[in-house]
């Protein structure tokens, strides 16, 4: 289906650009119309690329989405007259142009979870499973409940992550901000001084001048080379997967940070494993979704070996106890479920379980980060005012006497 870039004016007189995809010039206008748009002008985008795929639409439309949905699903209004109420109450204008086109494909005689699924950028392929095993099993409110908590679950996450990670930029920012300063400024004028008196400087000292030299004559390469490392690791691991499987090793090792993130990812596939097998989801099918979400992938190619033990006849216990991804208790856990037909309990205590350990060690890793990073501070401060103030002092002192 083409896709057009158009002209529209809202009901309020303002100028409303986009992209839309659509069968035709007419079936575009009949689009724009349902956007509350009166459509200018349009053209035929030369990319034939989605719309949602370039809109930033966030976590927290998709938990409106899904809440709202909830609630009229479970109220009894048809899927198409919620959606409608849905889009005009949207005021992000990509999400609404989405919903515009997932309308138009339930009302062509698709699916909802098909019509959600010509926008994976958007709705993932969990998202679009969980909604066709609930229309399949008659229980959409309940999937789209669960949906939402576990977008809520992520959101939080998320915030937490970032919570960890504010505190090290800001005080990385402050240490490369007064380096800066004090070895391409400072320093060299009191080293000067120093080295006018003709005494002889201690090691730290020497050291000390032979490092703000580095930075006063070099100064780019250091700003530089750590972004274009960065940018040359990322675009070797696109370009080679021996790489990013190394990279990705390396980052379930890193100190404190490693540990928190395999964590995190087995979270995810607990707490979606325990999505998709509630909502009716086969076992092989949820370990293959998991797979693809993983985002790692050390532990993505443990899954696959973990899916071929359980596609071989062995259990899903006995499967992920030897690729070694959880704890005994953990695999204590699914093993009981299995014995007791109670595997959806299982999972969902898995879940609750590595849920509660990653809070805690985020809340660790922050009280142990701060004070680290305030030491490191405090060494290298005064490792530069030593150097630098000590044969001050001494010079003072030989005046002195």
């Amino acid at each position: 289906m083409p896709v057009y870039k158009y002209k529209a004016i809202s009901q309020d007189g303002r100028t409303v650009r986009g992209r839309l995809d659509a069968a035709n010039d007419a079936d575009l206008e009949l689009r724009v119309a349902k956007l509350e748009l009166e459509l200018v002008a349009h053209s035929e985008a030369t990319s034939r690329t989605g719309v949602a795929s370039r809109q930033k639409i966030t976590r927290r439309d998709l938990i409106t989405f899904c809440y709202h949905m909830e609630q009229l699903a479970r109220s009894g209004v048809p899927i198409v007259d919620g959606l409608v109420d849905l889009r005009d109450s949207l005021d992000n204008l990509a999400f609404r142009e989405v919903i515009a086109g997932v309308i138009q494909s339930i009302e062509s005689g698709k699916t909802l979870s098909t019509a959600l699924g010509e926008y994976p950028k958007v709705f993932d392929e969990v998202f679009a499973q969980l909604i066709r095993a609930g229309e399949e099993a008659g229980k959409l409110p309940d999937v789209l409940r669960n949906i939402t908590e576990n977008l809520k679950w992520q959101d939080e996450l998320a915030a937490q992550t970032k919570k960890i990670l504010m505190y090290p930029a800001f005080v990385g920012f402050v240490v490369i901000g007064v380096v800066f300063f004090l070895m391409i400024y400072l320093v060299p004028q009191l080293v000067q001084f120093i080295q006018s008196t003709g005494n002889e400087l201690p090691l730290h000292t020497r050291i000390l001048i032979v490092v703000s030299e580095i930075f006063v004559n070099y100064w780019y390469v250091i700003l530089t080379l750590p972004v274009a490392t960065l940018l040359g690791v990322k675009y070797a691991a696109k370009r080679s997967e021996k790489v990013r499987f190394s990279l990705d090793g390396f980052k379930l090792r890193i100190w404190v940070v490693g540990p928190i993130l395999r964590k995190i990812i087995l979270t995810r596939f607990a707490n979606y494993f325990a999505l998709l097998y509630g909502s009716g989801i086969t076992i092989l099918s949820c370990m293959q979704i998991n797979e693809k979400i993983t985002g790692n992938l050390v532990i993505m190619r443990a899954l696959q070996g973990a899916r071929q033990k359980i596609g071989d006849g062995n259990s899903l216990s006995v499967a992920m106890e030897s690729m070694g991804l959880f704890p005994p208790l953990v695999v204590r856990m699914l093993k009981v479920g299995e014995n007791t037909g109670a595997l959806e309990s299982a999972l969902n205590n898995i879940s609750y379980f590595y849920n509660r350990d990653v809070n805690e060690s985020i809340q660790k890793a922050q009280s142990m980060i701060e004070p680290v990073l305030t030491v490191v501070l405090g060494l290298l401060l005064g490792w530069i005012m030593l150097s630098v103030l000590g044969p001050i002092y001494d010079i003072i002192s030989k005046i002195k006497t």
